[in-house]
């Protein structure tokens, strides 16, 4: 009979440990995602982003009332490509949803990436779960200004990249585009994703520098990497239109899981306008590293369990 158990029990540890395995069996799984290179104001003001520190930051949590735990979640359910009619201008940055309205405050000191005018961007879209779909990347126009809030008229009609269906690879989907040739300055990069694996449309800002005519800058095309530094500007005065933003306008769409955690910046470097230079994500890294360093630390001990079940469970010979 003893022996019956202990075979049992090793049968059952060895059909429920690939299970730990899977996403939800180490935490709260991500199925979704946002930029992280260049990086969105979504994740450098979250808990991982490293920049919730910063003024800019503080300023959208305070305005949200809450921490931008779950920044892999700022979707919008039944767009179906009508962009322009159901976000209005001043929301697309949080796309409407009042659970993100911090990131529509319009100020010059959010976290930037630097590109160069003309080069060749790699974008980096975190996800731990593939799903189809087109992304569509915009960039502000010529004169876009930043103390404004952001609306349909600050962007061309038509993206500079569209890519549809990108393999998901190390958490993250990546994708490469050349960059318009003639900004300069402070500018946003839009990225729409409209899934069609599900009814879902995310939308992001990225906020990007781009040098003035004549002055050099980073690697040609590439987002330089440096790390998040406390801002150095201060945050607009208390009932400044920079410090305000409207209520959302229409209900609230999208679900918002708790998706907590932990990360810091490192002091760094800052833009000509005060902006902190944001990190920027590494390749090969993604969210999912951390759900599967959980579920692999939960086999090691449920297999040790049943194998001391075992040996308690052994007759001793006399």
């Amino acid at each position: 009979m003893t022996r019956m158990t202990a075979r049992l029990s090793l049968r059952v540890a060895a059909a429920a440990a690939p299970l730990l395995l899977l996403p939800w069996a180490a935490g709260p799984a991500r199925a979704h995602g946002a930029p992280t290179d260049p990086v969105s104001r979504v994740y450098a003001c979250s808990p991982e982003g490293g920049a919730a520190r910063t003024a800019a930051c503080r300023a959208a949590i305070t305005a949200n009332g809450a921490a931008f735990t779950a920044w892999d979640n700022l979707r919008v359910a039944g767009v179906g490509g009508r962009d322009r009619q159901v976000i209005p201008d001043g929301r697309l940055c949080s796309g409407n949803l009042p659970a993100y309205r911090g990131l529509d405050l319009a100020r010059r000191d959010w976290p930037t990436t630097r590109l160069s005018p003309g080069g060749r961007l790699t974008l980096t879209y975190a996800s731990t779960i593939a799903h189809t779909g087109t992304f569509r990347l915009y960039l502000t126009k010529q004169g876009y200004d930043p103390s404004k809030p952001l609306t349909w008229s600050d962007l061309p009609e038509r993206p500079f990249a569209e890519v549809t269906d990108p393999p998901l690879r190390g958490g993250a989907y990546r994708m490469s585009a050349t960059l318009p040739a003639d900004r300069t300055g402070h500018h946003v990069l839009y990225t729409i994703w409209q899934n069609t694996s599900t009814p879902d449309t995310y939308y992001s800002c990225s906020d990007v520098v781009f040098p003035e005519r004549g002055k050099a800058t980073g690697t040609k095309g590439t987002a330089e990497r440096a790390t998040s530094a406390p801002a150095r500007t201060p945050a607009p005065a208390q009932g400044s239109p920079a410090a305000q933003v409207p209520p959302a306008r229409g209900p609230a769409t999208g679900g918002a899981a708790p998706a907590a955690r932990g990360g810091a910046g490192r002091a760094g470097s800052t833009t000509a306008d005060g902006a902190p230079v944001a990190q920027a994500t590494r390749g090969g890294s993604g969210p999912s590293a951390p759900m599967l360093a959980g579920g692999a630390t939960a086999v090691l001990l449920l297999t040790g369990g049943a194998a001391l079940f075992l040996r308690l469970r052994r007759p001793r010979h006399r």
